[in-house]
């Protein structure tokens, strides 16, 4: 009768050991959700000193375009969804769930993914936390044209980018030794 050889000394078939390597280690996982920490706290005291320094609709000019404007945002992006709480909240705990699932499986697959996911991750339960707790995110960055914005909204967009440039570019080549990783 023929026996399988023990699970531990079959090697792993390719798509298998595709998907381990992609999954973070302990290091990936503690730099991103150390990163995550840094955005929510960045975020939490910079709202703090805003909403201790100017009174709701008060501005005050930092340099020709840009000024600190204290508005209290019950939305999402640009105003969306103003006035539905609940649903932008089970939108972003969707979103966060997401996150983490996305991290466990690829987080590994490039070096930019725990920097994008920890500044999306940061960003998003820092937003949460405020519509949670005050049921509106208080926005104060106004640069001309655009529609105010907090340092959590810059943290997701800077990680969206940083997340769609490592999709498109795709996983990096082993290098030689010596050669910048970009180098291509």
């Amino acid at each position: 009768m023929l026996r399988r050889a023990p699970t531990a000394a079959r090697p792993l078939g390719r798509a298998r050991h595709a998907r381990e390597q992609a999954r973070p280690s302990l290091a990936g996982w503690t730099g991103m959700l150390a990163l995550a920490v840094a955005a929510v706290a960045a975020d939490q005291l910079t709202k703090a000193a805003v909403v201790h320094s100017l009174n709701i609709n008060e501005a005050v000019d930092i340099l020709p375009g840009l000024s600190f404007w204290h508005v209290q945002n019950t939305g999402i992006a640009f105003g969306v969804f103003t006035g539905r709480l609940s649903f932008v909240v089970i939108l972003t705990v969707a979103a966060v769930i997401w996150m983490l699932a996305f991290f466990a499986r690829s987080g590994a697959r490039h070096p930019l993914i725990p920097v994008a996911i920890g500044l999306l991750l940061g960003g998003s339960v820092s937003n949460l936390w405020d519509r949670a707790y005050n049921s509106f995110v208080t926005d104060f960055i106004y640069i001309r044209l655009l529609p105010n914005f907090n340092l959590a909204d810059s943290f997701i967009v800077t990680g969206v980018g940083l997340l769609i440039l490592t999709l498109v570019r795709g996983e990096p080549v082993e290098r030689s030794e010596g050669t910048p990783w970009d180098a291509s």
